[in-house]
């Protein structure tokens, strides 16, 4: 079994993740990723394509076709093109409704793994030290605030080991992305090396070269 000083520093390495990336996005991830499974919902947004792409075709054939001249071929479609909108709006409606469901239930099962374990260990975990400070290294205030809420006296509480940990975590991400960006600034910001003409002549323009006859 993991250690405890493991595990909380474990889930609040995930819950900045999760901040980090955003909820909008995980959610869309697992929607590609459910979709891809043999599940009613993925037949649903595969019949939902195939009638998307056969509307669009007739869409293309009634606006290619001349109600004036081809006036039966144009009703037609136009029938055509009428069920098949009324058809697509349908599943649409189905199909956003699926959607917004899985992001409610993908919604309650992130936060239960993320942020509610990281609320609810406190009240399991809360009189256990997670490790002993040295006998007699800090005043009595510090050791108090160390403990609290519930741990014992001259102990570290899982509070205090949650708080060091989420601070350190977010150190350690800016110090990623400072070095990532510092990186990436030194590698857009290198100079051209600038082009010397044939036998070291001078650039200077001719323009410059009439200023500085007429100051001579």
């Amino acid at each position: 079994m993991p250690s405890l000083l493991l595990v909380v520093l474990l889930v609040e390495v995930v819950v900045h993740v999760v901040n980090t990336i955003g909820a909008a996005a995980i959610n869309n991830v697992l929607w590609n990723i459910y979709l891809a499974l043999p599940t009613p919902v993925s037949k649903q947004a595969a019949e939902k394509n195939r009638l998307q792409k056969e509307y669009l075709a007739i869409r293309r054939d009634l606006k290619a076709t001349s109600s004036q001249d081809q006036f039966a071929k144009w009703a037609k479609l136009r029938r055509q093109h009428d069920k098949q909108l009324e058809q697509l709006e349908k599943m649409k409606s189905s199909h956003d409704a699926s959607k917004a469901s899985f992001d409610r239930t993908a919604g309650i099962i992130r936060w239960c793994a993320t942020s509610g374990v990281k609320f609810i260990m406190p009240w399991i975990y809360g009189t256990e030290p997670m490790f002993w400070l040295p006998s007699g290294w800090f005043p009595y205030y510090v050791e108090w605030v160390l403990s609290f809420p519930r741990a014992p006296l001259g102990s570290i509480s899982i509070v205090s080991w949650q708080t060091a940990c989420a601070a350190a975590v977010l150190l350690f991400s800016d110090a990623i992305k400072a070095v990532f960006l510092f990186a990436l600034g030194s590698r857009n910001g290198q100079k051209q090396p600038v082009a010397s003409t044939a036998g070291g002549a001078s650039t200077t323009s001719p323009a410059a070269s009439a200023d500085s006859k007429k100051s001579s």
